[in-house]
């Protein structure tokens, strides 16, 4: 028997049916004097929604890790929807990949090779792709149904999911870098946030990054994660434990976040190395300028530097932060993964 589905109806009563593929909430808007009539709501807790209207639903399934949506909203343009959680909006999407993938490549010497762990949608190696050094992206995401329907109907990152230095391989992340030979100069998570019964927790966990994901990297390599909501009342979900996880494996580790419209929170990545970071805003925006084919929408060196500068609460938090992820003792941000629906 499928889930029950709730349908929010403006009378303030609520109607059930069952359905086999339970992902999305909808409004019905029956008001004449509102245009918009379809409504997606997604749940951010037990007692907050976020709602967006909607001009229609591109695509909706249940793959066998996830469950996926495809929105085309009337605000943020079309959005990607996993586990009930956004997780990109065409109108915003540059401010997180360029977050996530810029600082990395910025600060090593010479990018050469990049291992992107998730990323299906094909942003984030657009992103890695646009650095003259690069001479290899291999992007591995364990779900083939995300990315087909990625290449088909987001047309931005189809330039990408085609370039000749995209290796594009369907795989668990964590099983195709124990069985790779070579070692990279970056390794970028661009993992679903971690839902309780979803494929992905597993991969921000002490014994995965101690014992498989940093033997991968070079001497001099970097890591970099998106690390969850960073705001000054969800920081404490997911953010500091990763940062505080990373911690206990790599030297030299950072934090920073920026503000997601989309989203409706700021965002938080944490960026590791057994090498101290060392570059400063001007040398960043040098090395913008001599390594990047493209503009940049987001991302400077003044910005880049100040994004590391967090708010009292948030940074005490990071410093007082005992917690280490692991299989056993995980934190899950809200919401359920198809493993634990059944």
């Amino acid at each position: 028997m499928g889930e029950a589905v709730e349908i929010l109806l403006t009378n303030g009563f609520s109607n059930f049916y069952e359905k086999t593929e339970p992902k999305l909430i909808i409004n019905n808007n029956n008001n004449n004097n509102q245009k918009d009539s379809c409504w997606y709501e997604e749940v951010i807790d037990v007692d907050l929604k976020w709602s967006f209207a909607l001009n229609s639903v591109l695509h909706e399934g249940t793959s066998e890790y996830q469950d996926i949506a495809l929105l085309d909203t009337k605000r943020f343009g079309k959005v990607l929807v996993i586990d009930g959680k956004m997780q990109s909006a065409e109108i915003d999407e540059f401010i997180y990949h360029e977050c996530l993938i810029h600082p990395a490549l910025l600060c090593h010497p010479n990018p050469k090779t990049v291992f992107i762990m998730g990323g299906g949608e094909g942003s984030t190696a657009r992103e890695a792709l646009k650095h003259t050094s690069v001479d290899k992206v291999v992007m591995c995401d364990i779900d083939q149904e995300v990315v087909d329907f990625c290449r088909r109907y987001l047309t931005v990152n189809q330039e990408a999911f085609c370039h000749n230095k995209l290796d594009l391989v369907i795989n668990d992340a964590q099983a195709e870098l124990e069985q790779r030979t070579e070692k990279f100069d970056i390794i970028v998570g661009d993992l679903a946030d971690p839902v309780e019964g979803g494929p992905c927790y597993q991969l921000y966990t002490k014994c995965f990054y101690e014992r498989i994901l940093k033997p991968k990297l070079k001497s001099n390599g970097i890591f970099v994660t998106q690390a969850g909501p960073a705001g000054i009342f969800t920081h404490k979900e997911v953010f500091t434990s990763i940062y505080n996880t990373t911690k206990q494996v790599f030297k030299y580790v950072m934090a920073y976040t920026a503000h997601i419209p989309s989203f409706a929170d700021t965002w938080g990545w944490v960026m590791a190395s057994d090498q101290p970071f060392s570059v400063n805003a001007e040398e960043i925006d040098k090395r913008i300028k001599e390594r990047i084919d493209g503009e940049l929408l987001y991302l400077s060196g003044a910005l880049f530097v100040s994004s590391t500068t967090l708010n009292k609460t948030v940074a005490l938090s990071l410093l007082k932060e005992t917690h280490v992820y692991t299989k056993e003792d995980a934190r899950f941000i809200h919401g359920h993964g198809v493993a634990n629906r059944h």
